[in-house]
């Protein structure tokens, strides 16, 4: 059948011509999926492989790498070299093919190493995994070929800055997402610029808290009227992020999260329209608003919504208002007289936000409410990253006058990674799998030492804190023909989720034990009291649908028991967990194409995607799993609704101690009502946050999905 397809493709096309072909049906009505394995052909032959160099052997082959400073000789000196050399073996003989063309084209143009001119590739998918495998093992060998087994088959995907930089010579950092606080006064601020420009030099993206700047009008030395308010500082940053821009590669990536109770916050959301004035318009920093409870019952009342000032709030409280629980403390603020504020009707500026989205996409969404009341640490969640999947607490630093550190406060770097759920409930051995990606991710922590900015070094070194993503999902129930969003479709999402989380823990506490070291504030947290085990050791938790019980039954992964939480639980109270933050499920770009998996855990966005690939034009990628035969299956986002997607979220969500990046998708006939009604239906589900907002009619023929910036080449 195969043959007789492939003699029906018009012969003499390039990759592209052949790759355009998987958009147009063939003769008998169905999707040319043989057209794309003959564009991987025709690419790699007439592309990459005249582009490489050929060797002898391995061994001069390294040599070369090493001699010439591609390698980093100190990765591959913690190992002998006939086990370095078996490695590359091993990887090479295990058969690995490039399902897409796009999954191909994107390795060989964004991840392989390349000559410093830029003219030949040096190194095949193989040999990354390799080289990724041997950094993170640190002299390891076993713990190497555990590694390079779980990266290559596909079941762990390294973000893109470690997958990108292990092993390289001359490479970046391993993580390129922060977040860091900004303190009212200007010796923070000033340092923020600083931190801006090192971090985005890096190839950072860097997420900025801008709730406790003081607003337009607050006094400075008492002097009334005299503030300038946080949109001047956020034009700031948005010319830092454009000139720090990576050697022309990309402008640099910034996002900043202000209150939604901030005297300045409708300011800012204003700065976003396309109409505004140039000399405040923000036109490429990302923004995020940080509502709460008491915001959305504001607007459920119909109520006034009192917007304050945080100069007098931290004055007054003694707190940095970014602190306040503004549910908590609303009414008396309001009638603290003490206190600067003016008012707005709450649900002209929920109004406000879903004419934005709709027109831009932004802002994003933080539930500060629910994110804080299943933070398992002690502290607050103020802001969050740049994709908003990472919710970690932070401290502020101060300073003294000289701009030197008083004390160096707790800020956030984001280690990620995430595993394919189709590949990993194909596992022969799920639970190591998981081991293998906590400890992976853990290592990537380890290594990280960002001194340019000591905040994040000092935050990291105390929290261990990584995020363990998960893609796929989406593909994974349609192979196994379940409706995204249907009753099996959650209560996969759920029960999956709940597995993980007992790996993830169970692995934390492992490396606790084993290394005699908590992540610093352990004692105080959630786990320590043994109160975040409740819900696991007073309920049992099991499929509701005898098709997931099969699921499972069939991938022969063992589901947590009551006992097993409980076990478990006393052992983290005995030993503590390595790392005060486990998971984060990030939207998942460039990873997802290479790895050919489903973006995230969010629907498909269309069956055939079409993306803009630099100075080639369009590039047609086939949704992962997709066959003649399941196109039922493969609804795509905006034909699902937000209720199917949030409800898919919120299943996962329950079990995951920091965020999920969270999409909305919406036809082109939705109104600002119903973006509204999707925001109060996630926030009442306990979503925490809400990324981008998706109009089909942004998309180019409803196809095309932004990557998270801070993770984009």
């Amino acid at each position: 059948m195969t043959i007789v397809q492939e003699t029906m493709l018009p012969e003499g096309l390039d990759e592209h011509g052949y790759n355009a072909l998987i958009n147009l049906t063939g003769p008998d009505g169905k999707i040319q999926f043989e057209a794309e394995q003959k564009a991987i052909q025709v690419y790699l032959e007439n592309t990459v492989k005249k582009s490489s160099p050929q060797f002898p052997s391995t061994e001069e082959w390294l040599q070369y790498l090493i001699e010439n400073e591609y390698y980093d000789p100190q990765v591959i000196e913690q190992y002998s070299r006939p086990f370095v050399y078996s490695l590359f073996a091993r990887a090479r003989s295990f058969g690995f093919e490039h399902i897409t063309f796009l999954g191909a084209f994107k390795f060989y143009t964004s991840y392989a190493l390349k000559s410093f001119d830029g003219e030949q590739y040096l190194e095949n998918f193989e040999d990354r995994c390799v080289m990724v495998s041997l950094t993170l093992a640190r002299g390891d060998e076993m713990l190497a070929g555990d590694f390079l087994e779980e990266i290559l088959s596909g079941r762990f995907q390294p973000a893109t800055p470690t997958f990108l930089n292990c092993g390289k010579k001359q490479r970046g950092e391993f993580v390129s997402c922060f977040l860091l606080r900004m303190e009212d006064n200007m010796e923070s601020i000033s340092r923020s610029f600083n931190a801006a420009l090192q971090l985005s030099k890096r190839g950072g993206g860097v997420a900025f808290l801008g709730s406790n700047v003081r607003a337009q009008g607050d006094p400075i030395k008492q002097v009334l009227n005299q503030s300038s308010g946080v949109g001047p500082v956020a034009k700031i940053f948005e010319d830092i992020f454009s000139y720090a821009n990576q050697l022309g590669a990309r402008d640099g990536a910034g996002a900043l999260y202000i209150s939604g109770h901030h005297l300045d916050c409708p300011r800012l959301l204003d700065s976003k329209r396309e109409n505004c004035d140039e000399k405040i318009r923000l036109k490429t920093i990302s923004l995020g608003v940080v509502v709460y409870d008491i915001t959305l019952e504001l607007a459920k009342n119909n109520d006034d919504m009192y917007l304050f000032s945080p100069y007098d709030v931290e004055r007054i409280y003694g707190t940095p208002f970014a602190d306040i629980n503004i549910t908590e403390k609303y009414y008396e603020m309001v009638d603290d007289k003490r206190i600067r504020k003016s008012k707005i009707k709450a649900r002209e500026f929920f109004q406000t936000i879903a004419e934005l989205q709709m027109e831009s996409g932004y802002p994003y969404i933080l539930f500060a409410d629910n994110a804080n009341r299943s933070n398992p640490i002690s502290g607050s969640i103020t802001h969050s990253n740049i994709c908003t999947e990472v919710l970690q607490v932070s401290s502020p630093s101060t300073y003294n006058e000289d701009l030197s550190y008083d004390k160096i406060g707790q800020d956030i770097s984001c280690n990620l990674g995430s595993l394919c759920i189709s590949r990993v409930m194909d596992s022969p051995d799920f639970a190591h799998t998981v081991e293998i990606a906590v400890k992976a991710l853990t290592v990537v922590s380890d290594i990280s030492d960002i001194q340019s900015v000591p905040s994040i070094a000092s935050g990291n070194a105390g929290s261990h804190a990584i995020g363990l993503g998960q893609m796929d999902l989406h593909g994974f129930l349609a192979s196994k023909q379940i409706h995204y969003g249907s009753e099996e479709g959650i209560d996969f999402t759920n029960i999956y989720f709940y597995t993980i989380l007992y790996h993830v823990l169970r692995t934390s506490n492992s490396i606790a034990r084993e290394r005699g070291v908590t992540f610093v504030g352990f004692p105080e947290s959630k786990y320590a009291s043994g109160e975040f085990f409740d819900k696991y050791t007073e309920q049992v938790w099991e499929p509701k649908t005898e098709r997931v019980r099969e699921l499972f039954a069939d991938a022969r992964v063992s589901i947590p028991t009551r006992e097993d939480w409980q076990q478990l639980k006393v052992s983290v109270r005995e030993h503590g967990i390595y790392n005060r933050n486990l998971q984060a499920v990030a939207p998942t770009g460039s990873i997802s194409y290479i790895n050919n998996s489903t973006s995230s855990i969010h629907p498909i966005t269309s069956k055939i995607e079409i993306r803009k690939e630099g100075k080639i034009g369009r590039v047609y990628w086939p949704a992962p799993h997709l066959t003649n035969n399941n196109l039922e299956y493969f609804e795509d986002a905006y034909e699902i609704g937000y209720e199917k997607l949030i409800d898919t979220y919120a299943a996962a969500t329950q079990h995951v101690d920091q965020g999920l990046s969270l999409t909305l998708f919406f036809k082109d006939d939705a109104t600002t009502r119903d973006l509204n009604r999707a925001q109060i239906y996630a926030w009442r589900k306990g979503i925490k946050t809400i990324y981008y907002v998706r109009m089909r009619k942004q998309a180019i023929n409803g196809t095309e999905m932004a990557e998270c910036v801070s993770c984009t080449l």
